[in-house]
């Protein structure tokens, strides 16, 4: 397009090409690429809890266990429901702490990796108000600036983490053995700093209803900390089977049956002294206390599997197999 100005006319720039040399367009690609290589890796740090379906459903049966420890130990109707799942980073997350907040450090015994619990000052008064006796109609009263939390009230709080923690262990047991065990109890973040603040962390909210009270706590387990079970963890949740294949199982038990058992018989166990293991010599004639009639072991890798009689059959020597061993106490 150009336009007239009496003088000579003016052309204007179709593309970007006109105004900025090849260099130029080069140095604003590899910018470009740059920076959509920062947003891949800062988007890639990003854990989110939904790639762990089974995990979802762990905290799913921990609500229900909850509902009804926490109904016996306040002795009042309490309504407990998981408000959000959140992925955070850990510094993040501490940073987020409302103060005043007490903080409950435990570990998975058989990961060896630790965790936190969280509860809200809110959920602390209306815990202590519930055992205390306190009136439901009597509202739930703000901390006094300034005032550290009593040892009534930690011991308190302390019993309450230990109800969760042995409902979370519950929670996890249809998936894998482990016992989470209470360590201490913390009113600052920064003494509560288990794991790397740049490592990513789970943070399950969950809200406590009782009549006019309530409150809230978390439970926040660092990604690291579940990477021992993570192939559990991934699979996709089948009803109660935790993402079984029936299909599969059907076709390792029929691989299974066609393995090939190597049987070694063996007679019963002699006893001899080393001076006459000493004088044993190439002919010497060894007697056995047994007889046709004495049990013979049929067993494999040292499993005493199979109990018999020997005898002959068709020219070979053959075991009368007179009682099955394994498969009696729930194992071979």
């Amino acid at each position: 397009m150009e336009y007239t100005t009496g003088r000579t006319p003016l052309s204007m720039p179709n593309t970007l090409s006109d105004v900025l040399n090849h260099e130029d367009v080069a140095k604003l690609t590899e910018k470009e690429n740059q920076h959509k290589k920062i947003a891949a890796i800062l988007e890639g740090g990003k854990i989110h809890s939904e790639r762990l379906p089974i995990l979802d459903v762990v905290f799913d049966r921990l609500v229900r266990l909850l509902t009804t420890s926490l109904r016996n130990f306040t002795s009042d109707n309490v309504d407990v429901s998981c408000a959000r799942v959140t992925s955070v980073r850990f510094s993040d997350y501490l940073n987020a702490i409302p103060l005043p907040s007490l903080i409950g450090v435990f570990k998975a015994k058989q990961w060896d990796t630790p965790a936190l619990i969280t509860i809200d000052s809110q959920l602390v008064y209306s815990i202590v108000d519930v055992l205390l006796g306190g009136r439901k109609s009597t509202q739930t009263t703000s901390r006094a600036e300034g005032r550290p939390y009593t040892t009534l009230e930690r011991n308190l709080i302390e019993r309450l983490i230990a109800v969760i923690l042995t409902d979370l262990t519950e929670a996890f047991s249809p998936i894998c053995a482990v016992d989470f065990q209470y360590e201490r109890l913390e009113t600052n973040p920064r003494f509560a700093a288990v794991v790397h603040e740049k490592n990513v962390t789970m943070k399950f909210v969950f809200k406590l209803e009782m009549e006019d009270r309530s409150g809230h706590f978390d439970i926040v387990i660092p990604y690291s900390s579940v990477e021992p079970i993570r192939d559990l963890l991934i699979q996709n949740f089948m009803g109660e089977k935790f993402g079984c294949d029936q299909i599969w199982e059907d076709h390792l038990a029929d691989r299974i049956r066609e393995a090939e058992v190597s049987l070694e018989a063996a007679l019963p166990t002699e006893v001899f002294s080393l001076k006459d293991v000493l004088s044993w010599k190439k002919g010497s004639q060894i007697v056995l206390s047994s007889d046709m009639q004495s049990p013979i072991h049929l067993r494999s890798q040292n499993h005493q599997l199979l109990l018999g009689k020997l005898g002959q059959k068709n020219g070979h020597v053959a075991v009368k197999v007179d009682d099955i061993l394994f498969g009696k106490n729930g194992e071979i």
